[in-house]
C-alpha cells in the first residue's frame, strides 16, 4: 500500500528494541526456573509425571523466540537500512542463542521425561519434540550463536557480491560459513557422510547415498530428454520479454495468489533480492517475490512458488499452534506444494485458458497478440538457463543436482571455496551446455549458501518428484482438474492438500503422507510421465 513501508520499517525497529528486552527477560526467568531436581532422566530417575500443559507452555515460549527471530529476518530482507546489519547480526543471534539455551536445558528434558500424552497429537509432539531434542543437545550454543552472527553478515556480503558481480567479496563469508556446517555435522554425528547430517536438517531419513542414487538414475532418465526437445523447433517466447510495469505486475499476482487460496488476512508479499515464504504463525505467513519489468515470469510465477509454501504453512492444523508440530514435516514436501501450485497449475493450458482475460487487462500492450494457446506455450519454453529460479520444468532438477554436487565436495573437502566459480561453470557446462557470463549469473545467485542452509537444495528436486505424485492422487480421487482450474475454482484441490498434506504439519513424515495419499513411496517415475506428455504435446515429438 502508499506508504506503507516507511511506517513499516520505523514500528519493526522500535518493536525490535522492546522484543529483545522482554525476550532478555523471558530467559532470565526461565533460567531461574532451573533446579538440581530437574537435571535429567539419568541423574533422577524418581522423576514425577507432570502435566504436558507445562512442557507446552516452555515449548510456546520457545517457538516465540523463534518467531521473533524470523520477523527481524524478514526485516533485514525486505524493509531494513544496509547500516544495521552489524546490529541486526547481534540480535538474531542473542534470540537463537536463547532459543537454544532454552530448548536444550535440562528443564526441558525433565518435562520431556514426565510428559504424560493424553491425546493423539499430544503423543505425536513428545515424539518429535524428544526427536529434535537430542539432536540439538549435540550442537553447542556458542555454534548456533555463531551461525546465527555469521549468517546475518554473510546475506549482506552476498547481496553487494553479487551486486557487484565479485565473489572474492563473498568468498571469507561462505569459507567461515562452509567450516560452520562442518562443526555442526561433527557435532550431530552422521552414518557416513559428513553431508548426511546436513541434509537431515531438511529431509528426515535422507541419506548422500540415497541422494547420488535418485539423482544419478534421474539424470540418465532425464537427459534424453532434454536433448529430444533441444533438437525440436523452438517454441516462441519472445512475448515474456515485452514491457510489463512492475505496479500492474504487483497488482496481478496478488489477484492470482488471492485467488488459489493464499489468504491474504494472514499474510502478505513484499519484495526480496531473493524470493521466499517466512512464518511467524499459522495467522501470518509471508511471502515475498522480485519483480523484472523486462520478464514476465520471474515475479509472476515466483509467485506462484512462494504461495504454495504459504498456503501450506496457513492450513496446517490450529491445534498445533505454538508447538514444535506447527511447521511443514519436510523440505521435500515443502517444495512439492510450491512446485505444484507453480507448475502443476500455473503452467498449465486450463490456468491460462482460464486466466488469460486477467492477464490481458494486465498488459494490454505485452498480450494483444497473444492468445492463451501461444502465452501457454511460452511460459513452458524448454531452454537451458544460468539462472535457477527461472529454469524450466525439464531443465529445473539439472540446477539442483549441479548444488549438490558443489555442496558435498566444500563438505567434504574436496573443493577449495576459492575454486567454486571455476567448478560452477563447470558443472553448467556438463550438466547444461551453457556458461554463466558472470559470477552474479552462476554461483552468486542463490541466498541459500549465506543463510548457511547447506543441505537444503536437493530437497528441491525431490519436491518436484512428489508434486506429480500428489496431483496423480488429487485428480484420483476430485476427478479430472482440468475445469475446475479453467473456471478458477481452486478450492477443490486445495481443499484435498489441507486434508492429505497440511493439516499434519510434522505430525507425520513426509513419506508417510506420501504412502498415505498416494500409495506409494517417492518415485521419480510419474514425474517423467508427466513430462513426457506435457513436453511431448508443446514440442511435437516423441519422448
Amino acid at each position: 500500500m502508499p506508504g506503507a513501508n516507511d511506517r513499516t520499517r520505523t514500528d519493526d525497529l522500535l518493536i525490535t528494541n522492546e522484543l529483545l528486552y522482554q525476550l532478555s527477560y523471558i530467559g532470565r526467568q526461565e533460567a531461574a526456573l532451573e533446579t538440581p531436581r530437574s537435571k535429567n532422566a539419568e541423574n533422577n530417575p524418581e522423576s514425577r509425571p507432570v502435566s504436558i500443559d507445562r512442557l507446552k507452555t516452555r515449548l510456546a515460549r520457545i517457538k516465540d523466540l523463534h518467531a521473533a527471530a524470523a520477523v527481524l529476518d524478514w526485516d533485514q530482507e525486505t524493509y531494513m537500512p544496509s547500516g544495521g546489519t552489524e546490529a541486526r547480526a547481534r540480535q538474531l543471534a542473542t534470540l537463537q542463542e536463547l532459543a537454544h539455551e532454552l530448548f536444550t536445558s535440562d528443564e526441558t528434558g525433565s518435562l520431556l521425561d514426565g510428559a504424560r500424552p493424553g491425546t493423539e497429537i499430544d503423543a505425536d509432539l513428545v515424539r518429535v519434540v524428544r526427536e529434535d531434542f537430542d539432536r540439538a543437545r549435540r550442537v553447542p550454543s556458542d555454534l548456533v550463536a555463531r551461525f546465527a552472527r555469521e549468517t546475518s553478515l554473510a546475506r549482506e556480503g552476498w547481496q553487494k557480491a553479487r551486486s557487484d558481480n565479485d565473489f572474492r567479496r563473498f568468498a571469507p563469508h561462505l569459507g567461515t560459513i562452509v567450516a560452520l556446517c562442518i562443526e555442526r555435522a561433527e557435532a550431530l554425528g552422521y552414518p557416513e557422510h559428513r553431508y548426511d547430517a546436513l541434509v537431515e536438517e531438511y529431509e528426515k531419513g535422507m541419506t548422500t547415498a540415497e541422494l547420488r542414487r535418485v539423482f544419478g538414475d534421474l539424470r540418465t532418465r532425464l537427459v534424453p530428454i532434454v536433448q529430444a526437445m533441444a533438437a525440436a523447433p523452438p517454441i516462441d517466447d519472445r512475448v515474456l520479454f515485452r514491457a510489463y510495469p512492475v505496479d500492474a505486475q504487483r497488482g496481478l499476482t496478488e489477484t492470482i495468489l488471492a485467488q488459489i487460496g493464499y489468504d491474504f488476512s494472514r499474510g502478505r508479499q513484499d519484495v526480496s533480492a531473493h524470493p521466499f515464504t517466512t512464518s511467524f504463525s499459522i495467522d501470518d505467513v509471508r511471502v515475498t517475490t522480485r519483480f523484472d519489468g523486462r520478464f514476465f515470469p520471474s515475479a509472476f510465477f515466483g509467485s506462484l512458488h512462494e504461495a504454495g509454501h504459504g498456503m501450506y504453512e496457513q492450513g496446517i492444523d490450529r491445534a498445533l499452534e505454538g508447538t514444535p508440530l506447527a511447521d511443514g514435516t519436510s523440505l521435500g514436501m515443502h517444495e512439492s506444494q510450491s512446485r505444484l501450485w507453480e507448475n502443476l497449475v500455473g503452467r498449465s493450458l486450463p490456468f491460462w485458458e482460464g486466466r488469460f482475460a486477467d492477464l490481458r487487462a494486465a498488459f494490454p500492450e505485452a498480450t494483444s497478440d497473444q492468445t492463451p494457446q501461444s502465452f501457454w506455450r511460452a511460459v513452458n519454453r524448454v531452454q537451458p538457463s544460468c539462472i535457477r529460479v527461472e529454469a524450466d520444468e525439464v531443465t529445473y532438477n539439472l540446477h539442483i543436482m549441479l548444488r549438490f554436487e558443489l555442496e558435498t565436495r566444500l563438505v567434504e573437502g574436496s573443493l577449495a571455496v576459492k575454486d567454486v566459480p571455476e567448478a560452477w561453470n563447470a558443472a553448467m557446462e556438463d550438466y547444461l551446455g551453457i556458461r554463466p557470463p558472470n559470477d552474479a549469473d552462476g554461483c552468486l545467485q542463490d541466498i541459500h549458501w549465506s543463510s548457511g542452509i547447506l543441505g537444503y537444495f536437493p530437497t528441491y528436486a525431490l519436491g518436484n518428484l512428489a508434486s506429480v505424485q500428489l496431483w496423480n492422487a488429487a485428480v484420483r480421487d476430485l476427478g479430472d482438474l482440468d475445469d475446475a482450474v479453467r473456471r478458477g475454482d481452486f478450492g477443490p484441490l486445495l481443499a484435498w492438500m489441507r486434508e492429505h498434506v497440511h493439516r499434519w504439519g510434522r505430525r507425520r513424515t513426509a513419506g508417510r503422507i506420501l504412502e498415505a495419499s498416494t500409495g506409494s513411496g517417492l518415485d521419480a517415475s510419474p514425474w517423467l510421465g508427466y513430462v513426457r506428455r506435457k513436453y511431448g504435446e508443446l514440442y511435437a515429438t516423441a519422448l
